[in-house]
């Protein structure tokens, strides 16, 4: 299975009075690349913060420019979506403000898009009634899991964003069986790898901006640097494990 992971598109950011344009552009000069590669994806994850301020606006311009991809998208919400919008203009549902968890079946994978955002704050949280699913999702599925969401479950070692992770990760690692694959992330807008509960954790480069790292500077946000994107690509390997690989691309 091949997957195109974006993460961090912030669709309405305005950014030096330019009123979104520049979020705007960056997210479309992705899908145009996704969109124009020569041979097919199983799918494309989207792993949170879809809009700058959560407005319906802001999905209703997101909704259009993901409906141009010529590939499923998968996506959760981050800490800068609002539940209520999203899910009312975004997913055509009725409103309400519980966590937003999707279950997916791609490529012969169960697929788990679980909300880790807290309304009103910018650290993140699974929450028992997410885990609750979550665990009855891994219990109960029969092919290989991905479980993806917004706030990275480790330090990234980077001061800014290390205030702002997921706030139980322990919780999480509990649920997790041999089931899981991978665990696949956003939010840092840095692409980084590490392991996680025993599996490959996979963190997506962001979109509308990049983390700068303490060495780099003593800034926390370069909006210079392209934005990019990460491949997943989940296979057998000789052994016969199942294995993942993931390739990044500035554009």
């Amino acid at each position: 299975m091949l997957l195109a992971h974006i993460s961090d598109l912030h669709i309405g950011q305005d950014y030096r009075g330019d009123g979104g344009v520049r979020a705007l552009e960056r997210a479309r000069r992705v899908v145009n690349y996704l969109n124009g590669l020569p041979g097919d994806l199983d799918g494309v994850l989207v792993s949170g913060d879809l809009a700058d301020h959560g407005r319906p606006d802001e999905y209703a311009t997101v909704r259009e420019l993901l409906a141009t991809l010529r590939f499923p998208v998968l996506a959760c919400p981050g800490n800068h979506d609002d539940r209520t919008a999203y899910r009312t203009t975004l997913l055509g549902e009725e409103a309400g403000t519980e966590p937003i968890n999707q279950l997916h079946q791609l490529g012969g994978f169960t697929i788990a898009m679980c909300d880790s955002s807290i309304p009103g704050r910018n650290e993140g949280l699974l929450d028992d009634t997410t885990l609750t699913w979550l665990d009855k999702v891994i219990a109960e599925s029969e092919d290989p899991v991905l479980v993806c969401f917004h706030h990275p479950p480790v330090p990234m070692r980077q001061p800014f964003i290390d205030s702002i992770l997921l706030r139980n990760p322990e919780q999480l690692a509990e649920v997790l069986t041999d089931e899981v694959v991978a665990v696949l992330c956003g939010h840092a807008h840095t692409a980084a790898t590490t392991t996680y509960a025993g599996r490959p954790l996979v963190v997506a480069p962001g979109v509308v901006s990049t983390l700068v790292l303490p060495v780099e500077g003593d800034h926390s946000i370069d909006y210079g640097l392209p934005p990019a994107i990460a491949f997943h690509v989940f296979g057998t390997d000789d052994t016969g494990g199942r294995g993942l690989i993931t390739h990044f691309r500035s554009l």
